[in-house]
């Protein structure tokens, strides 16, 4: 109804909803069982391709005290406030977020180097996605490697989950508890990062198959392991907005299929490197 207003606060702390704020975007916490299997990474790529679709797109980072997705996405010399500072209320919302450089409908809160995950207060978390969700089609969470407090507050707000893991046992494993830690209500997807398909072939790496007999959840996507990638993360250049790049397409197709669309999901091909490597004697 006009003019009618819906006020939250927590411990009297201006955390502020509005009817005319109502949630409107999917929030999805980006998550895994252990660190270094490109959560970061995935989260900024599939942002941007989330973005460059024409979708408006927050992307939250939630490893307070180990930020990295600033860097990723070259934002790191604009950071002036941060995830903290808005919980706290130091700073509006509106003033922490950074929009990017080439995708003006996609923005960044980033975390706070200096404090540790524990002083963050779950239930304003939840409060904040619920704002974000309100002026964004998309909030992308970057999930804290673990399991403790951390991990809580990233999955907090989010509708649903998307678990990267890598075709390794110990991964696979790791990814296996979290998802058992996960509120039933998430829906968790899996993308398999880094795969290196001639080794694969080889018998000396896990294929998709082997990694989801195991999970056993809906496959959203596999990204080949590729020093493009690495490349282009080192520049702050997400690698889904190069037209030309398989792995950027991998990434855009997984964007594709979080908006629904109905796309096969395409083994990578072994790159010419990785042939090289073969015929050198490599592993």
């Amino acid at each position: 109804m006009e003019g009618l207003t819906h006020v939250q606060t927590v411990n009297q702390d201006a955390v502020v909803t509005t009817d005319a704020e109502q949630p409107k975007g999917r929030a999805i916490v980006i998550t895994s069982g252990k660190g270094g299997v490109g959560k970061t990474t995935t989260t900024a790529n599939v942002g941007a391709a989330l973005a460059a679709r024409g979708l408006s797109v927050a992307l939250v980072d939630a490893d307070v005290g180990l930020r990295n997705l600033d860097i990723v996405l070259g934002l790191e010399s604009r950071v002036r406030y941060h995830l903290l500072d808005v919980l706290e209320n130091k700073v509006s919302l509106e003033d922490a977020l950074i929009r990017d450089k080439r995708s003006p409908n996609m923005s960044l809160l980033a975390a706070s180097q200096t404090r540790e995950k524990d002083d963050v207060d779950t239930e304003k978390m939840r409060l904040l996605v619920e704002r974000l969700r309100a002026q964004f089609d998309w909030v992308l969470i970057d999930c804290p490697a673990g399991i403790e407090a951390g991990f809580r507050n990233a999955v907090v707000g989010a509708q649903s989950a998307i678990i990267v893991c890598t075709p390794e046992v110990s991964s696979v494993r790791d990814s296996d508890r979290v998802v058992g830690l996960l509120p039933r209500d998430l829906e968790p997807r899996l993308i398999v990062n880094r795969l290196r398909p001639h080794l694969v072939r080889r018998g000396k790496m896990l294929s998709v198959e082997d990694v989801n007999a195991i999970l056993r959840l809906p496959l959203l996507g596999v990204v080949a392991d590729e020093p493009e990638v690495v490349v282009a993360t080192n520049r702050g250049e997400p690698i889904s907005l190069d037209p030309k790049s398989q792995t950027g397409s991998a990434y855009r197709s997984i964007a594709a299929r979080l908006c629904g669309e109905h796309i096969p999901i395409e083994r990578p091909r072994v790159s010419f490197f990785a042939r090289l490597g073969t015929l050198f004697g490599g592993r």
